[in-house]
């Protein structure tokens, strides 16, 4: 049974990152351990790609790592590191969109995102739905996809997700509405005859899967190029 001694002996986030910055070598290792699952889950309904989805949480962890210094305790450490993977996530979604050349097939695509536990265990209806809502929302611009990945799908306040993306709350307001519009002739065919939508993915941290794909550490900087945006 734990005591509030324990408690108090368990360091915060901030903790670690101070403890990270002062050269302690395995506090960044365990800010890792409690974010990277919720991180991949967001990196991944935000890109649709799991290979780009781990690319893109080790550019942020990398950014992270190097600019723990310029952390100021403004926002909590898990929104600094959200944006920061944000950012890692639409860097890569626009540079993937500058250099396509020719579109993968849509069925290989999807069957690379679909968990392995629910592939083998969901009612083929609900892989069905999953492959045809994912598809759906890659039509999205990155911006309103990313809005629309945190509010409706993560479940995060507009006011959290504002911090995230740093940008004001009317923007990622106006953004999901723009997404959810665009979206709305693409999943009205979800729709069961008597009206009621079908299940659909939503809740902060629901389904995230699978915890991401284990990658190079955040000192194996020679593993990832580039950065995860604004830190």
């Amino acid at each position: 049974m734990s005591t509030d001694s324990d408690k108090a002996s368990i360091p915060t986030d901030a903790d670690l990152l101070a403890l990270h910055v002062k050269g302690d070598p395995d506090a960044f290792g365990e800010i890792v351990r409690r974010h990277r699952d919720r991180l991949w889950a967001v990196a991944l309904r935000t890109l649709s790609d799991r290979e780009e989805a781990a690319d893109a949480v080790q550019d942020a962890l990398v950014s992270a790592y190097r600019a723990a210094h310029t952390f100021r305790g403004q926002s909590a450490v898990t929104t600094w590191l959200h944006r920061i993977t944000v950012n890692a996530c639409l860097d890569r979604a626009r540079k993937a969109a500058s250099r396509r050349t020719s579109p993968v097939a849509e069925t290989e695509r999807l069957e690379q995102l679909l968990e392995p536990q629910e592939s083998a265990a969901a009612p083929a209806e609900r892989q069905d739905l999953h492959r045809e809502l994912l598809s759906a929302l890659r039509t999205l611009p990155e911006e309103q996809r990313a809005a629309l990945v945190l509010v409706d799908m993560q479940g995060y306040p507009v006011a959290e997700a504002a911090a995230i993306l740093d940008i004001p709350t009317g923007t990622v307001k106006s953004r999901c509405a723009r997404g959810r519009a665009r979206l709305l002739p693409l999943v009205t065919h979800l729709r069961t005859d008597n009206g009621d939508s079908k299940p659909t993915s939503g809740g902060r941290n629901r389904a995230q899967g699978t915890s991401v794909p284990p990658t190079a550490g955040p000192k194996d900087t020679g593993a990832v190029k580039g950065g995860g945006g604004r830190a």
